[in-house]
């Protein structure tokens, strides 16, 4: 079996089986491609049969040296390597295990970047007096990001249907197309009504995009990345320091924060569309006044 048509079926199999997310298969799909054009790059062969071990730590070995690939992005390759060789083995496409033996590199655990309430409350204050013509999509936009934790490529894709402004709860669908329903913070219900008054009836269809681009079209991730950091100029805040993820962070951190301990992680878990605790858990090592009381209340005298 040539490479080529095992990762179009490969592809295939996480798009329609796995439903994999739209991001998760631009990933693997890029992924798979550099692990093509390695093998092209070295001449060997293409076919299933002719990958060894040896030839995936070269490749590897090649990311790391001639690439400078960073360690999260080598795990996901490998990752995605490990899962498309299972694949193989599976389809009988191949009776050797190409990735067998290879470990996935531990990364180094980053604390998440996050604005403090104050950066926030700065953020919220632009918005609040922006007069541009896109400033009530803007305002209605980020507090909404920030006040509910979803991820870019959620808010992108979500559509008039998901929003139910009588019950004050808006349905999200998620990684894997996982569904969570959200209450909506109270900040957001007015900017929600005012938001639509500036809209065309047939923009309001339930069907259609919440969020349009200045062309009226259904605004895309980089197009949405590229506004975030057009206001944080404006609003006075670093744009190099926070992307539209720090949001997300945001939203966690000052959560755990700001909650006085009522705000458990597995409340949090459920908020963010985590499948597992652990990828919440990191929020609880950048509340640093919590590290703080725990140190003051050990008493030593």
């Amino acid at each position: 079996m040539n490479f080529t048509q095992a990762a179009d079926d490969f592809l295939m199999y996480l798009e329609i089986e796995k439903n994999c997310s739209h991001n998760t298969l631009r990933s693997y799909a890029y992924d798979l491609k550099c692990y093509k054009e390695f093998l092209i790059k070295q001449n060997r062969s293409l076919d299933l049969h002719d990958l060894t071990p040896s030839t995936s730590r070269r490749f590897i070995q090649d990311q790391v040296i001639n690439h400078g690939v960073k360690p999260r992005t080598l795990q996901r390759r490998i990752s995605c390597l490990k899962s498309f060789s299972q694949f193989c083995l599976k389809e009988n496409y191949t009776k050797i295990d190409f990735m067998a033996g290879i470990q996935v590199p531990k990364a180094d655990k980053k604390l998440p970047t996050y604005m403090t309430l104050d950066e926030l409350k700065k953020l919220f204050h632009y918005l609040e007096n922006d007069n541009s013509r896109l400033a009530y999509r803007n305002h209605l936009l980020f507090k909404l990001l920030a006040t509910t934790g979803m991820r870019r490529q959620e808010v992108v894709d979500l559509k008039w249907e998901q929003v139910d402004l009588n019950n004050k709860t808006i349905r999200i669908y998620g990684k894997g197309n996982k569904e969570r329903l959200l209450p909506l913070h109270p900040i957001v219900i007015p900017l929600f009504h005012e938001y639509r008054k500036h809209l065309l009836d047939y923009q309001l269809h339930s069907s259609e995009p919440v969020f349009l681009n200045k062309n009226g079209c259904k605004m895309n991730p980089r197009g949405l990345h590229k506004v975030f950091k057009e206001i944080l100029e404006k609003a006075g805040l670093p744009p190099k320091k926070f992307s539209l993820h720090h949001l997300r962070h945001t939203f966690a951190t000052l959560l755990l924060q700001e909650s006085k301990n009522k705000v458990d992680l597995r409340t949090l878990q459920e908020l963010l569309g985590h499948e597992s605790l652990a990828s919440t858990a990191i929020y609880t090592h950048v509340d640093f006044e919590q590290k703080k009381k725990a140190i003051n209340s050990f008493l030593l005298e």
